[in-house]
């Protein structure tokens, strides 16, 4: 697998998107587009609610990082509703896109946390307003027939001034970053081959694509099974990259494998201008850090 060299000037490269989808958004253009994944850890809709309970301090520093980000596109995994992601993501700026998945209605208990209740975890977009898009039907292949087991959310992206992209928010199963012999790869393992079938067929297209959000899984590490499975270049479209390459994660120091990651088919990865991982200046908001992949406009 070849990675493109990245280019280091970052600061130069400004918001790329131009359209129509929506008259309130302000267009602009560029020659990059910022696509960007993120797990936002248990984003509930309402405050002191779920496994990560927040207070409105806490959601005005989210939408502070958010508007650092500058993305145009975020994937974003462990999101209650559409209502909780509108707290984070300002309706002015972004349309939220989320997970019609409605789950087993189960409410666990989170884990060392008597009294607290696991709200819905649900994957899906924020688009920026100026940048129209299609939805496709939720990847629900992924779920296996658990009502509990995260679907995939499908978008064609359409920026004015550059082709399609295809994207996918995926939200893996947990518990198995690595190895095969955890209880949770066994499921891991049987959604490993949906998802190749999505990339597959996307490969077989002709439009550019990426894979992104929570992986679970060490991808990088030297042999690993589930990303050989993927990245086997057949068809030849699936000769695929990881936006971070071979770096290390700085989000937290006891972690230093990226589980985030935002996969390109090899169109895409020949367009990639640079990688960043926006770490937290203060206290984490969240357990993972977003990771951004800044791609040329075609």
């Amino acid at each position: 697998m070849k990675i493109p060299a990245l280019v280091a000037a970052l600061a130069l490269l400004t918001t790329a998107c131009t359209g129509t989808l929506n008259p309130a958004g302000q267009p602009s253009s560029s020659s990059t587009i910022r696509l960007a994944a993120w797990n936002i850890e248990h984003l509930a809709e309402a405050n002191g609610s779920g496994c990560r309970p927040r207070t409105d301090s806490e959601y005005a520093a989210l939408r502070d990082y958010v508007a650092g980000l500058d993305a145009d596109v975020v994937a974003f995994q462990e999101v209650e509703s559409k209502a909780a992601a509108e707290r984070v993501f300002d309706p002015a700026t972004y349309t939220v896109v989320i997970e019609e998945r409605m789950g087993s209605n189960r409410r666990s208990v989170c884990r060392g946390q008597e009294g607290l209740t696991i709200n819905a975890q649900r994957t899906g977009f924020a688009v920026r307003n100026s940048i129209p898009f299609e939805r496709k039907t939720d990847f629900t292949d992924l779920q296996l027939g658990d009502p509990d087991l995260r679907s995939g959310v499908d978008l064609v992206i359409r920026p004015r001034g550059g082709e399609p992209i295809r994207l996918l928010s995926v939200h893996m199963k947990s518990g198995c970053s690595s190895g095969n012999s955890n209880e949770a790869c066994s499921v891991l393992f049987q959604q490993v081959p949906v998802l190749e079938s999505w990339i597959d067929q996307r490969a077989n297209e002709g439009v550019r694509f990426a894979v992104m959000g929570d992986f679970n899984r060490r991808l990088t590490m030297s042999g690993d099974t589930v990303w050989a499975e993927w990245d086997d270049a057949s068809p030849p479209n699936a000769d695929l990259a990881l936006a971070s390459g071979d770096r290390s994660a700085q989000c937290n120091p006891r972690y230093r494998d990226f589980i985030d990651f935002i996969v390109l088919d090899r169109e895409a990865a020949a367009d990639l201008q640079g990688f960043e991982e926006r770490t937290f200046a203060g206290e984490p908001l969240s357990d993972h850090c977003a990771v951004l992949a800044y791609l040329a406009l075609r």
